[in-house]
């Protein structure tokens, strides 16, 4: 079975086609056009002009995912799109292009939330993980920790109570001159820092809570700024990159420690990382140390799988089609969805 994947849920354009077979298969193609240079110059993402990008990219970007696939439109199985969460206007590109694909060809639709598409995408290399695993997702807009059961069985059981790992990781760019997208460039500058030697503290909301809390680091980096420039002018380059390597030091050591805990209390087969943030080296260096004493696999996808893609949505939608999952034509964009409820206007067929 030949899965379309449609990923259009922030600022990435993305097509793939995922051959299914059994509750596994394998990626033909995944086909991701940025719009980073488009949202730069404002410091991030700006909803319209993303909408309006996609609506001249999706075409283009499909035929592309189907050539390099090598696969005819014609031979599309299904098509599986992401329907929130979200930029609303965005998911509407994708959301109606889909519906459009599905009522052309006579296909099964079907709807994907955007945070199973992350998990699935460590499932892309590792079908058979041991189930319960957990999953730590980390991105712009969200810093969740979920238990998933089993395919299509989640709890979260913790989650941001402000600013996401992602979005402190921009703001923080932002603040030390750093540009955007944030995550990259404080990575890049950390590489040539201390860390620690600007003290920020390690955000716990609480010793026993699994919840995550990232806008006092983002404070406490603005206040560490004013102390070091008092006048208003640019810090020098080594204290930019100490701080870069601080900041990322202390959000790195909370995701680590409170992942490793729940790992511990919940006795999960495997630790899975997901999301745009999950592409961080020293996230991936330290969750994988961390883990190792547990005795169970950590699986974190390659960085390609790791920002917004339409092969990991494909692969979502492929494994809720197995469970015979349909959506009907009335599949909207929605703009909060949460990854424990149903998706919309999709049930089970006979």
């Amino acid at each position: 079975m030949n899965v379309l994947g449609i990923e259009t849920s922030c600022d990435e354009t993305s097509a793939a086609v995922f051959a299914a077979a059994g509750g596994s298969g394998r990626l033909l193609s995944n086909v991701v056009a940025s719009q980073v240079d488009l949202h730069a110059r404002y410091g991030g993402v700006v909803p319209e002009l993303a909408s309006r990008r996609h609506l001249e990219r999706l075409g283009p970007v499909i035929d592309q995912a189907l050539d390099d696939a090598r696969v005819a439109l014609a031979a599309i199985d299904a098509i599986a799109v992401t329907c929130g969460p979200g930029l609303v206007g965005a998911l509407a590109v994708g959301v109606a292009a889909a519906k459009a694909t599905a009522l052309a060809l006579g296909r099964p639709l079907i709807g994907v939330n955007h945070l199973e598409g992350h998990v699935y995408a460590s499932l892309l290399h590792h079908p058979d993980l041991a189930l319960p695993a957990l999953v730590l997702l980390v991105s712009g807009s969200h810093t969740d920790l979920i238990l998933m059961a089993g395919h299509g069985r989640y709890e979260v059981l913790g989650a941001t109570r402000d600013d996401a790992a992602g979005e402190a990781f921009d703001k923080a760019a932002r603040a030390l001159g750093l540009g955007y997208p944030g995550g990259p460039a404080i990575d890049r500058a950390a590489a040539r820092g201390r860390a620690g030697a600007v003290q920020l503290p390690r955000p716990f909301p609480d010793e026993h809570s699994l919840d995550f809390s990232f806008s006092g680091l983002k404070t406490a980096v603005l206040r560490a700024l004013a102390k070091h420039a008092p006048d208003g002018g640019a810090p020098d380059a080594a204290w930019v990159a100490d701080a870069a390597a601080s900041f990322q030091e202390a959000l790195v050591g909370v995701l680590v420690e409170k992942t490793v805990r729940a790992a511990r209390a919940r006795r999960t087969g495997a630790v899975l990382l997901g999301g745009g943030v999950a592409a961080n080296s020293l996230l991936r260096r330290r969750m994988a140390e961390a883990v190792q004493p547990l005795g169970i696999p950590l699986h974190v996808p390659p960085p390609i799988l790791c920002t917004d893609n339409a092969g990991m949505i494909a692969a979502a939608g492929a494994h809720r089609l197995e469970r015979r999952e349909r959506s009907s034509l009335r599949l909207g964009a929605y703009a909060e969805l949460d990854l424990t409820d149903p998706v919309p206007e999709t049930g089970i067929t006979a």
